[in-house]
């Protein structure tokens, strides 16, 4: 059984106060403000452990890279291909989609994730100034 270290809880409380699925290093920058002795490693490790124990999720985002959310439900998200923020999606999850999906390679489906793509409000906004 693994212990609950601080370093632990202050990557959980950092996930959890930004909100914003953010990258790793995205975390990190943040605790470093507070705490500027914690290492890269120890941020990565604790969210790849956070991640093992159900308590954050890492999403996998094309073109991008992993983002973690503090939200562990199943539900979908949208990515800003001009800013790059990714944002959920107000939406039902559909659970049993993989039924749906025809497959002539013979996998066994655990599940899926399904990122939008599209322009943020900010973006648009941006782009129409």
């Amino acid at each position: 059984m693994k212990r609950n270290t601080i370093q632990t809880s202050l990557v959980l409380e950092t996930v959890k106060k930004l909100q914003c699925h953010a990258t790793a290093d995205e975390v990190y920058n943040e605790i470093i403000k507070t705490y500027p002795t914690i290492s890269r490693g120890t941020v990565y490790r604790n969210l790849q452990r956070l991640c093992e124990t159900g308590e954050i999720r890492k999403r996998e985002i094309p073109d991008g890279a992993d983002r973690f959310d503090h939200l562990c439900d199943d539900h979908y998200h949208i990515r800003c291909v001009k800013c790059g923020r990714v944002f959920d999606v107000d939406m039902e999850y559909i659970p049993n989609l993989e039924q749906s999906v025809r497959d002539a390679h013979g996998f066994s489906f655990t599940g899926h994730d399904i990122v939008f793509k599209g322009i943020c409000p900010e973006c648009k906004g941006k782009m129409q100034d």
